[in-house]
């Protein structure tokens, strides 16, 4: 017969084997628990596609893109490619981007250094048309990378000659649209070319692009002192309009408009680093140029500088097409392809056109007037950028062109040489506020234009953690 002792004994004895059954019985997995965070595909997947995105990113950004445009076309890329969670950090020389993998995998990081700036406009359009395809789903990550390798070994679509014969018509149509004549014109055409052809060799040379542009100063500028010395320039004409056009197609690529976007959205790094680019290029052009200018005086040449640009309704006209053919040269010596040279034409013309009615009709200061001309470029690509047709570049960079400060540069370095530091510092002030108020009208006009992307709201801290 049980006793109660019994019963308890068989009892405690049932529950323990239950709660040791419980105890050794396989659970759920846990490593699933542990993944906090977005799912990624494998290491080798990850790798590819941050491969795909920074190759696009050094395209985009040795080409002159602003830094806000190059992250933004990066992270679109990855999340086309199945990466949510990356993050982008762009400097003047290097590209670093980090795919996050939650708490159960380590990050991935990859670094891209960008040696090298040069415009290739036609390769610039090949990269949006792959970063368009992907986007779609008509491509997928290895055909992209595949097209954009072809893309970028590629030659240049056109002759190097083309190129040079691009930078000087554009020399030719800015002495034309400063009021030059035809004999200035084609020596500006010829001087340039020649500046070209010299600087190809040097930079093949591996000289640095300051001395590159102290020669191109000064060839520009001893070129002019020889012929007016030989008395080729005969009375009347202004062969100062030669060392002007020269100016503007050195400064032509000068990455003004990318630096202040930069400055503007917040990427303070890169906007220093190509800020310190052109002031050391420009003191380089600088130097040529006073150089030059000196060894004119020591043989009894004094170069003067033109005066004004003439007003008029004819004037307006021959500067309305005059800027347009400098806007389209520019884009044909940046290898921008042959259908878009119609619309750097017409960018030109618009730009140049508002700056003109403004200045003659309005009285407009010429800052002023190139700010306003520099916006209406900026709303032109903002909508080419919506519609992808065209690389909003092109627009912008052969747009602005005819509103680089030329002349104005050239005077100030010719008060510099001669009538002293005052006079020439306040007019390479000048210059300088017009490149500025060149590359803000540029942004503003495509920030009104841009789609608004939402951005994230912090809440201020509360007050006893700002004390």
């Amino acid at each position: 017969m049980e006793t109660p002792a019994d019963r308890l004994t068989r009892r405690l004895r049932g529950a323990l084997r239950r709660d040791a059954r419980r105890l050794l019985a396989a659970g759920p997995p846990t490593v699933p628990m542990l993944m906090v965070g977005p799912e990624v595909p494998d290491d080798a997947r990850v790798q590819q596609v941050l491969d795909l995105c920074m190759r696009v990113g050094e395209v985009l950004l040795s080409s002159g893109e602003s830094v806000d445009e190059v992250t933004a076309t990066m992270l679109r890329l990855a999340s086309a490619s199945g990466l949510s969670a990356v993050d982008v950090d762009i400097t003047f020389t290097s590209i670093t981007m980090c795919c996050h993998r939650g708490m159960a995998a380590a990050p991935v990081t990859s670094m891209r250094l960008v040696r090298y700036r040069s415009t290739d406009l036609t390769r610039l359009a090949a990269v949006s048309r792959i970063v368009t395809a992907l986007e779609a789903g008509r491509l997928d990550v290895r055909a992209a990378s595949t097209e954009l390798s072809e893309a970028t070994e590629a030659p240049h679509p056109y002759p190097r000659w083309v190129a040079t014969a691009g930078w000087a018509g554009l020399a030719a149509s800015i002495a034309v649209l400063l009021g030059a004549g035809a004999l200035t014109a084609t020596v500006a055409f010829v001087v340039t070319a020649l500046i070209d052809r010299i600087g190809r060799l040097l930079n093949r040379w591996g000289l640095p692009a300051f001395f590159q542009q102290v020669v191109g100063g000064l060839l520009a500028t001893v070129s002019t002192v020889a012929l007016l010395a030989a008395g080729a320039f005969p009375p009347g004409t202004r062969p100062s309009l030669v060392v002007a056009a020269g100016i503007t197609v050195l400064l032509s690529g000068l990455s003004v408009v990318g630096t202040v976007e930069d400055a503007i959205s917040g990427y303070y790094v890169t906007a220093a680093g190509r800020a310190a680019e052109i002031a050391l290029l420009s003191a380089g052009l600088l130097t040529g140029v006073v150089i030059g200018l000196k060894l004119g005086f020591q043989l009894g040449v004094a170069l003067e500088v033109a005066g004004d640009i003439a007003g008029g309704p004819g004037r307006f006209g021959v500067s309305l097409a005059a800027g347009a053919a400098a806007a389209a040269c520019y884009a044909l010596a940046g290898y921008a392809p042959l259908r878009s040279l119609y619309v750097a034409g017409l960018a030109g013309a618009a730009g140049w056109g508002t700056y003109g009615a403004l200045a003659q009709l309005a009285d407009a200061g010429p800052v002023t007037a190139t700010g306003a001309a520099a916006i209406v470029i900026g709303l032109a690509a903002g909508l080419l950028r919506r519609r992808g047709e065209v690389p909003s570049l092109v627009v912008i960079l052969a747009g602005i062109t005819p509103l680089l400060p030329g002349l104005t540069a050239y005077r100030g370095f010719y008060q510099l040489s001669v009538e002293g530091l005052s006079e020439g510092l306040v007019t390479v002030t000048v210059a300088l506020a017009i490149g500025l108020a060149l590359a803000a009208g540029v942004a503003l006009g495509e920030f009104v234009t841009r789609p608004r992307r939402r951005s994230a709201i912090v809440d201020p801290a509360p007050d006893d953690e700002r004390q």
